[in-house]
């Protein structure tokens, strides 16, 4: 069964609609008529029994006066296809019209008592409903003929408004399916009306815009990682060459692997940190939270540094207190986080400067600060440092990295609902800074060996 159109299905539910109300209010207006045409006639019959009553009381009490002939002149007056019944306690009896039975069928009736010189007397009126049924027949024809009328002009009118009112959904669809990988920067025409339409096209070019971002960044970061790429397999390739080009001596060919072998960890190292890069985009689940001691993280990390920081003979000193930090994080994201930090303190420091690393507890946060005195940061510098594949030049050189570092760590950072906030002053040193919301104790923490301050 073909499937219909947004038009065409507004258009259906509308004339449902539309029947089901005029149909209710046909129907209430015709009970709403017959029921205050039917009051009008019980209200008529009520005030003729009760001018007969008057007038019966009034013809008695008079002298020689024929009574029934005044009766009858007294319902001559009444409507057509009127009748009138009166009977009384001693067998007083009148009937108009004159030997008539009582009516059947469509009729209006009053029946009342009342009493005269000790009788009792009964009265019956009653009104035909003829002309009651001819005005509601003339009525059930106008409704059952202009219904349909109204019903079918109306989804006219419904189906062309529908149509006129999707048309701009129609020619943004057909301008979206002309957007494609090689003109993301086309946008969809907005109309100035303000409506659901124009922020429907407001939405589209939103995303349109968010994609291009993405896919223009996703470009660059191709390129740029092909460019890394690039480097170190020329470097194999061409030791690999030179290698093979004559006979060397052991020492030389040994030489020659270890070129080799430092330039294969080299892209080994780039290719993990590209893929670290692409699951923190794609899959913050796949790096669970818990409760942990982030000093226990920064002892290890200091540890780990200590050699590499001997070798530049830069000092580490850490401050991280006695009292436990508990936060939410994953051990080895947050060991690499620091990792990265220490590492570029120690690459960009002078041999015999201090590299600090502080814990800070301030309320319900704790924060992490790594500060150097080294070459610092210029301001140019300062906003792109995060940026993939970006390498300050000038004052901060050229530490021979990939200029992934840091932005591994500021993703690593936002996956834990967090940023690193950089400050440097050029030729004073640079400070990066992480703050976690803290967490209560969970755990006794166990037993550990611990790094001193230096």
């Amino acid at each position: 069964m073909p499937r219909l159109s947004i038009s065409v299905r507004l258009t259906l539910w509308y004339a449902a609609f539309l029947t089901a109300s005029l149909a209710l209010f046909g129907g209430l207006l015709w009970f709403s008529l017959r029921s205050r045409l039917e009051s009008g006639i019980d209200q008529d019959l009520a005030d003729r029994a009760t001018r007969f009553e008057n007038y019966f009381r009034a013809e008695s009490m008079e002298k020689n006066v024929q009574l029934r002939d005044e009766l009858e002149e007294f319902c001559q007056a009444l409507p057509p296809a009127s009748y009138l019944d009166l009977r009384g306690a001693h067998g007083f009896e009148f009937r108009y019209p004159a030997g008539a039975t009582i009516p059947a069928g469509a009729m209006r009736t009053y029946r009342g008592q009342f009493r005269f010189r000790d009788e009792s007397f009964e009265l019956d009126l009653g009104a035909s409903l003829g002309e009651v049924e001819r005005t509601l027949r003339l009525l059930r024809l106008l409704l059952a003929s202009w219904i349909p009328v109204v019903i079918a002009a109306a989804c006219l009118g419904g189906a062309w408004l529908s149509r006129h009112a999707l048309k701009p959904v129609r020619e943004a669809t057909a301008a979206a399916l002309t957007i494609g990988i090689e003109n993301l920067s086309q946008r969809l025409a907005v109309a100035g009306t303000g409506d659901e339409i124009a922020q429907l096209a407001e939405g589209w070019n939103s995303m349109l815009e968010r994609l291009e971002k993405a896919v223009r960044t996703l470009s660059q970061f191709t390129a740029d990682a092909s460019h890394e790429l690039r480097t170190p397999l020329a470097v194999v390739r061409t030791t690999a060459e030179l290698a093979l080009q004559r006979t060397r001596s052991a020492d030389s060919y040994r030489q020659s692997l270890a070129e080799i072998v430092a330039e294969t960890a080299r892209m080994t190292q780039l290719v993990e940190d590209l893929l670290f890069l692409a699951r923190t985009d794609t899959a913050r689940a796949e790096m669970p939270l818990e409760p942990i001691d982030v000093r226990e993280v920064l002892h290890g990390v200091c540890a780990e540094i200590r050699g590499l920081a001997e070798v530049r003979q830069v000092e580490v000193v850490s401050r991280l207190g006695d009292e436990e930090a508990i936060v939410s994080g994953n051990p080895a994201a947050l060991h690499r986080l620091f990792l990265v930090l220490l590492d570029n303190a120690l690459k960009y420091s002078h041999p015999g400067g201090t590299v600090t690393v502080a814990l800070e507890r301030a309320g319900q946060r704790v924060s992490i600060m790594v500060e150097d005195a080294g070459a610092g940061i210029g301001p140019a510098d300062l906003p792109h440092i995060f940026e993939r594949f970006y390498r300050a030049e000038g004052s901060r050189g050229d530490g021979g990295g990939h200029g992934l570092g840091l932005s591994l760590a500021q993703s690593i950072a936002k996956a834990h609902g967090t940023t690193i906030v950089a400050t440097s002053r050029p030729g004073a040193g640079s400070k990066f800074q992480v703050t976690f919301e803290r967490r209560a104790a969970a755990r006794r923490q166990p037993e550990r060996e611990t790094f001193p301050a230096r």
